[in-house]
């Protein structure tokens, strides 16, 4: 994770912002590994792992050592208990991608149904003489260019995570990529690699109500991805009812669960008697329900800090908030560009490169927003993307954004 191995990070702010950030890389890295059918990619989560197990003993260290009086054990407690969500969430991001390292196999109605996402991430090998090599990514433009963002570097068996706009991409980097899907194509053809084909539906026979088991898996991924976003920004934020969004998530994606493992024993059954049907994606599709019930359940573990108002330590708000990407809460003013507009229209993932995870409107929530949703007045955007991106996402709402350096309070005031 680190460009340097003897370059570790000196506190446990800057650790836990980094196990924070590498986390959601894992998870992003194997649910695209399932995408492309991608070893290389798996094989990357797991050596994210390595480094997120060193990460992890090293936080733990200095949390005991940090701790000098008993009335500092409940809050550093609380510093305990993210950290080993961080940890389990990088566990469920390995289980992920040994379905495509041990061949489980998935059905291709879930590959189909994954390329449909909003966002995905994607793995490039640079080669010389290509048109990123050799040059810094600022520029190249590629969120404007391609609607894809570098969140990553690997050079050799170093990872280059604190990506930025002046990080020069060298011949034989692999870099891995986060944002619409669209621009594939494109990237690769920037990037001197071969064509690329979008997985197309296969015309094998299928198990029954298939369709609807994957609906279910491509739901469930969604929603534990959103629930981790949303409990980062519950613990930050210190708001009780976000905490109890994700806590309602959390139950939702244990019924799923519980109906997924059902659909599999029916389908078992039914692969006996017929010798068409292929049982090959069974495994797999239990293990990604696994490990997708599992990140929720991390969420939840978070937020509980949140529910049961228990002690927590300032290091957590300054880490969680000091992230390659940041969360943001924005509502939607009068006048403003984002005023009875869609989403899709905005272009909020290329400029200023954030992707929404809710959208909080009157008492209740629309998760993971799909492009045509309109916005409106009130509408309460939570979003996160890179730091230097707020201030335009706050103009786009109608606000000039103020945040102060010592708290990290902010201040919205309307555009006049």
């Amino acid at each position: 994770m680190r460009s340097d191995p003897d370059d570790k990070p000196r506190n446990l702010k800057s650790m836990l912002a980094e196990a924070k950030d590498a986390s959601e890389l894992m998870v992003d890295l194997a649910y695209a590994a399932l995408y492309f059918d991608d070893e290389g990619m798996a094989d990357a989560v797991l050596a994210l792992e390595e480094d997120m197990s060193d990460l992890v003993h090293e936080m733990r260290s200095l949390a005991m050592l940090a701790v000098r009086h008993p009335r500092e054990v409940d809050g550093m407690s609380s510093v305990l208990q993210v950290v080993s969500s961080i940890e389990q969430i990088a566990n469920a991001a390995v289980d992920i991608s040994k379905i495509v390292l041990r061949n489980l196999g998935i059905p291709q109605a879930l590959v189909v149904d994954l390329a449909q996402a909003a966002e995905v991430s994607h793995r490039l090998v640079v080669a010389g003489g290509s048109h990123l090599a050799n040059r810094p990514l600022r520029d190249m433009e590629l969120p404007v260019a391609v609607g894809m963002r570098v969140v990553a570097i690997q050079r050799g068996r170093h990872w280059l995570t604190d990506v930025r706009g002046d990080s020069i991409v060298e011949p034989g980097d692999v870099l891995f990529m986060r944002g619409d899907p669209a621009g594939i194509v494109r990237l690769r053809e920037l990037a001197a690699m071969a064509r690329w084909t979008p997985p197309s539906p296969d015309t094998a026979p299928v198990l029954s109500d298939l369709d609807r088991a994957v609906d279910t898996l491509v739901e469930m991924k969604n929603l534990s991805e959103t629930a981790i976003g949303l409990a980062y920004s519950a613990l930050v934020l210190n708001d009780l009812s976000l905490a109890r969004e994700v806590r309602s998530m959390q139950e939702r994606l244990d019924g799923m669960k519980a109906s997924m493992q059902t659909w599999v024993l029916r389908a078992a059954a039914d692969i006996a008697q017929d010798p068409d049907a292929d049982p090959a994606g069974l495994r797999g599709l239990l293990h990604l329900a696994e490990a997708a019930e599992d990140i929720g359940d991390q969420a939840r573990n978070i937020v509980s800090l949140v529910l049961d108002e228990e002690d927590v330590h300032p290091v957590l708000a300054l880490a969680l908030g000091d992230t390659d990407d940041v969360v943001v809460q924005v509502p939607v003013g009068p006048g403003s560009q984002a005023d009875d507009a869609t989403l899709g229209s905005l272009g909020l993932a290329i400029d200023p490169g954030y992707h929404v995870l809710a959208i909080r409107r009157a008492a209740s929530y629309i998760y993971n927003p799909r492009r045509t949703v309109r916005l409106w007045v009130g509408d309460e955007l939570l979003a996160s993307g890179p730091e230097e991106g707020r201030d335009r996402l706050a103009a786009i709402c109608g606000y000039e954004m103020d945040i102060d350096e010592e708290t990290g309070q902010v201040e919205l005031t309307p555009i006049a």
